[in-house]
């Protein structure tokens, strides 16, 4: 059975050009970049600075300003931590958003436990953060503000140059989670103004298990401790070997990304829409979760009255959809980012997430929309006494 995917958050596979960029490191140059004496350990180490110089063009950096990680949730914590493990000054507020990855949440919050103050921005029904709690809340006693560029739920782009521009004038260190923003939407770090940003390379059609925490070049060497020790790799901040080949996944998955990225946004925006408009039509009372138009190109958040999500997604064998963040299976709470922005827990449950993306196509559109419908009729059909009103 063929399965159509629209999890493009969580079922992302790799380009083609990036497995075949990727495949000579696992056997022909399969050398040691740390043992650069010798031509396989040097042939390993310039593709490593390669793909450094790949990842920096992308997100509009300086190479020296790439720290390779195993993704996105090690560079999260290696800024959180790192930064809080060298600051010794009195700053102790830290500032981030209720809707973060947990990957930034759980270690604020374990930060809170040792003495540091968490601040919550508060979000509205979009999941935009409230600017003007923002400048009341960021100030001088802040050390860090932690900002996610694009939910990884409703795809609500973050207004992160504003925030960073407040951040700067309270004296505050900027750390901006863009995992989900890097090769679909324009980043900028230097436009932005943060200090510190995450990305992982299988969220752009890299390999998993890869990643990068781009740090200000003038704050490298004081501004992190690691949290990571050994042979001192990567300037010190991260010791281990390094993932020679997933690194040169990442390096050239970035440098598609860029090379694609315009069209990529105008023509997955463009099935998005079509997709939308088409359940729309086909479902009165459907919603749409997010800021509808600032959000990611791929993203849907949908919230269908009078069934439970996990039934609708059970009942399509053939589709690939999925509940909240890939990262909470098993969870047995709604979403937490549905709940923030005002969403009853009721109508959480009743939420699908979808993401398109580059391996989709808009000729799948009729076939999503007639699978999905139908099944959101049998499943009404099957339990009428479970109609409700959200």
């Amino acid at each position: 059975m063929k399965v159509l995917y629209l999890d493009n958050h969580a079922t992302t596979p790799c380009d083609p050009q990036v497995v075949a960029a990727m495949l000579p490191f696992f056997t022909e140059h399969f050398g040691n970049p740390s043992s650069s004496l010798h031509p396989l350990g040097r042939k390993a180490a310039d593709a490593v600075e390669q793909a450094r110089g790949q990842v920096a063009q992308l997100i509009g950096a300086k190479p020296g300003e790439i720290v390779f990680t195993s993704g996105a949730t090690e560079s999260n914590n290696l800024a959180i931590f790192g930064l809080a493990a060298a600051y010794q000054g009195s700053r102790k507020r830290l500032v981030t958003t209720p809707i973060e990855h947990k990957a930034v949440l759980e270690p604020m919050r374990r930060l809170a436990q040792e003495g540091f103050e968490l601040v919550y921005l508060p979000v509205d029904f979009r999941g935009r953060v409230d600017l003007e709690a923002a400048q009341r809340l960021i100030d001088h006693r802040t050390l860090l503000v932690s900002v996610q560029a694009a939910n990884n739920e409703i795809g609500t782009l973050q207004p992160v140059e504003a925030i960073a521009a407040l951040a700067r004038e309270a004296g505050a260190v900027v750390h901006c989670d863009a995992a989900q923003a890097v090769g679909k939407v324009p980043v900028d770090v230097r436009a932005w103004g943060v200090d510190l940003l995450s990305l992982s390379a299988h969220k752009i059609y890299g390999p998993k298990g890869v990643g990068a925490l781009y740090i200000r070049q003038d704050l490298k060497k004081s501004l992190l401790r690691p949290q990571v020790l050994g042979g001192g790799q990567e300037w010190g901040l991260r010791s281990g070997t390094l993932n020679v080949p997933g690194i040169v996944g990442l390096g050239a998955a970035c440098t598609i990304a860029e090379a694609t990225l315009n069209e990529e946004v105008r023509r997955i925006a463009e099935i998005r829409d079509a997709f939308e408009q088409g359940l729309s039509s086909r479902i009165p009372g459907v919603c749409f979760n997010g800021d509808l138009g600032c959000r990611l190109p791929g993203n849907s958040s949908i919230s269908f009255p009078d069934v439970e999500a996990d039934a609708l997604i059970l009942n399509l064998p053939d589709i690939a959809l999925s509940m909240g963040s890939a990262c909470n299976s098993g969870a047995l709470e709604p979403s937490y980012v549905l709940t923030a922005i005002g969403l009853s827990r009721e109508k959480a449950y009743s939420t699908v997430r979808v993401g398109w993306g580059r391996f989709n196509r808009l000729a799948e559109v009729p076939f999503a929309i007639d699978r999905i419908c139908s099944s959101y009729e049998q499943l009404r059909a099957e339990n009428p006494a479970a109609h409700k009103q959200f």
